[in-house]
């Protein structure tokens, strides 16, 4: 027989870390964590952070195991038992009740108080005397009074230590004292094995824990907590330039002004204004993208960059920094917040083009290659070089604008275009930022590839645009509303949903049906605790495309455009009533919060969405031309719901009342009354 091989680079065993033999227990597959820990995940103030993990041991010993979680600027954990959910699986959760960063890890022990327990009651159903274990159970006791702040003495020498009583002993001290007395007393036996088997000693047990060899789980893990409306918003975008009640006319930041009471009268809470800066003359583009400027047209507002300024500037024809200064306090005065437009890109006329001709890229004949997205041109705009060797001075330059923004009162920032800059850069600024103004909040306005998206939120966004304006069908919005709030990027992801955007004309809404308008409202609204919509265009169901592209004809963005302000419709009423009743529902106010009903027409969607005693079904037809109806499976095994019983639902939409009974109930819907219910379930 070949002679047996033995392993020769075994480490002895003075090599490894102290106890390591000792310590028994395992911590795995921990959730939420994000990449072993790189990221944080994210949470508002008042959440629920809910952690699981693989808790298991060699051999049949009981286990313990602690969620320690603090916050970043506190020094000592807080302790959270964690309960045995299942095969070895265990749970806990806390409430993260600050902004900032917290962090948390578990701990895992043998405990071997509660197998010794155990072990009793087996022997003691079996019939056995347990007199030497009782003498074990004892020591456990002596370990526990002394966590519980009791003192020790020697009765004499050569004696063991004994609990002994003493003036300022705790009431727990005197009664673990008492038992572990007991315990060796063996003319009290039966006694003392009813407090062995007893819900006392395991309640001790619990509260001083023996924490012998104890295992940490490898990672301390990261939550980046924002404030409420990082969680919850509503976005209303506008163009100031076309603020103006009078037709041909500029509009300025005090025509944004008088907007203000028509724009939170109808539950919008932020005010999202595309880039005020100062726009280059080089290169300016006219009505629908020409490469040919007429006299008088006022440019792309994202060509930013004149001799008046760069991004720390003000566009005159709308005002003074105190102008918008002004306009955020008054918006404030209406619960409203104003955000700002971050575009990291340049008009010719730009300063930074002059003055730091570093951070743009040369083409071999010497000139600057203006911004491109095939077939797409931008001669008005210079794309910023991130790969300059000037990196770090480019880097502080804008993070010197954000702070300047911040200055004049913003604390929500758009980010156009961010998956065409550096994630480390964006990991960086951000918490740059935040550091200093811990409130700020970071929208990315990245329509591009799934992992890209993934990875901005990842690094420190705290919203993030979707595909929900390409996402239509019933099916579609299904798995896509499964994607987003089942998997892992559940935890760092905010969706923000956007019907249209101001770049964004899509096909569904081009044939200008109201119907469609509609649904695509409130699916937005109601889906994702935070939406958007751009403004009076959408308002008023503008829908006529430039021909054969995703985008509007006569678009705001190259032309100053006058709305019918005083004009209200259908879609206006229902924009008003839903945001109100968002704001009365807290289900409403949280996206993770989902469950889909099964229906028997493939058009009709319904989803359940529940935060305590606050239940609603949502029921909507997403076929915009026809009437439709079929039986609705409410999840009533969720709901406390007796399989016989009846109930109440009322719609919030209409006030009407429907009595209920059961899982499967009739709904109806057409599009041309109502193509949605409201529903709140009131048992």
């Amino acid at each position: 027989m070949p002679a047996i091989s033995v392993v020769e680079n075994i480490h002895p065993a003075s090599d490894y870390p102290a106890r390591s033999g000792q310590v028994r227990v395992a911590i795995e597959h921990v959730t939420p964590e994000l990449d072993g820990g790189r990221f944080p995940i994210k949470a508002t103030v008042g959440d629920v952070i809910a952690i699981e993990a693989d808790v298991f041991a060699d051999g049949h010993d009981h286990l313990a195991a602690l969620l320690l979680y603090r916050h970043s600027d506190e020094s000592d954990w807080t302790e959270m038992a964690m309960t045995l959910l299942n095969n070895d699986r265990w749970g806990a959760s806390f409430i993260v009740e600050k902004q900032g960063r917290y962090v948390y890890t578990i701990e895992a022990w043998v405990d071997h108080p509660a197998s010794w327990q155990h072990e009793i009651h087996l022997k003691v159903a079996d019939g056995q005397r347990i007199t030497s274990e009782l003498l074990a159970g004892a020591q456990f006791l002596d370990g526990m009074f002394k966590r519980a702040g009791g003192q020790e003495i020697k009765a004499g020498k050569g004696k063991k230590k004994t609990p002994v009583a003493s003036v300022d002993e705790s009431a727990d001290a005197a009664a673990l004292r008492e038992m572990a007395a007991l315990f060796r007393e063996e003319s009290r036996y039966d006694e003392a094995v009813s407090v062995a088997e007893s819900d006392q000693f395991t309640f001790y047990a619990s509260r001083y824990p023996e924490r012998q060899y104890p295992t940490r789980y490898v990672h301390e893990l990261g939550i980046e907590v924002d404030r409420t409306r990082a969680g919850f918003s509503t976005w209303y975008c506008l163009f100031p330039r076309s603020a103006s009640q009078q037709e041909g006319v500029h509009g300025t930041f005090k025509d944004v002004e008088a907007l203000l009471p028509r724009i939170s009268g109808m539950g919008f809470d932020v005010l999202y204004m595309p880039p005020i800066h100062p726009i280059g003359m080089a290169y300016r583009k006219g009505k629908n993208n020409s490469v040919v400027c007429q006299p008088g047209e006022p440019g792309v507002p994202y060509g930013i960059g004149s001799p008046e300024g760069g991004h720390d500037a003000i566009h005159p024809e709308l005002g003074t920094v105190d102008d918008f200064k002004h306009l955020i306090a008054i918006a404030a005065n209406y619960g409203m917040e104003v955000a700002m437009d971050l575009a990291i890109q340049c008009s010719p006329d730009h300063p930074w083009a002059k003055d730091h001709p570093e951070w743009f890229k040369k083409r071999p004949d010497g000139t600057i290659q203006y911004a491109e997205n095939p077939p797409k041109k931008y001669q008005d705009i210079y794309p910023i070089y991130f790969e300059t060797d000037d990196w770090q001075n480019l880097w502080d330059e804008l993070k010197r604008v954000l702070l300047v923004w911040a200055s004049w009162g913003i604390r929500i920032i758009r980010v156009d275009n961010p998956h065409t800059k550096p994630f480390g850069f964006w990991e960086w600024i951000i918490a740059e930022v935040k550091r200093e103004f811990p409130d700020m909040l970071f929208l990315a306005e990245a329509f591009t590839k799934p992992k890209v998206m993934q990875e901005l939120a990842k690094r420190g966004f705290s919203q993030s645009y979707t595909y929900y304006t390409w996402r239509n069908t019933k099916a579609e919005l299904e798995e896509y509303m499964t994607e987003l709030t089942q998997d892992e990027i559940s935890y760092f992801f905010r969706p923000n949903f956007w019907p249209t955007t101001h770049d964004i004309n899509p096909n569904i809404l081009q044939p200008g049906h109201e119907p469609q308008f509609l649904i695509r409202y409130f699916l937005a609204a109601t889906l994702s605790s935070n939406y958007g919509i751009y403004g009076p265009s959408f308002e008023l169901m503008e829908y006529v495309p430039f021909p054969n592209k995703e985008e509007y004809l006569n678009s705001e963005k190259y032309e100053i455009r006058h709305w019918d302000w005083n004009k209200t419709n259908k879609l206006t009423y229902l924009i008003t009533l839903v945001n109100r009743i968002r704001n009365e529902n807290v289900a409403l106010q949280k996206t993770n919060n989902l469950t889909f009903c099964t229906v028997s027409d493939d058009a009709i969607m319904a989803y359940l969405k529940t935060s305590g005693e606050n239940r609603l079904l949502i029921v909507v037809n997403t076929e915009a031309y026809g009437r439709r109806a079929g039986m609705v499976q409410v999840p009533i095994w969720e709901l406390g719901i007796e399989p016989d019983q009846t109930y109440s639902v009322h719609d919030l939409l209409t006030e009407a009342y429907y009595t209920w009974k059961g899982e499967w109930n009739y709904v109806e819907l057409d599009p041309y009354v109502l193509p949605m219910h409201l529903l709140r379930i009131e048992v």
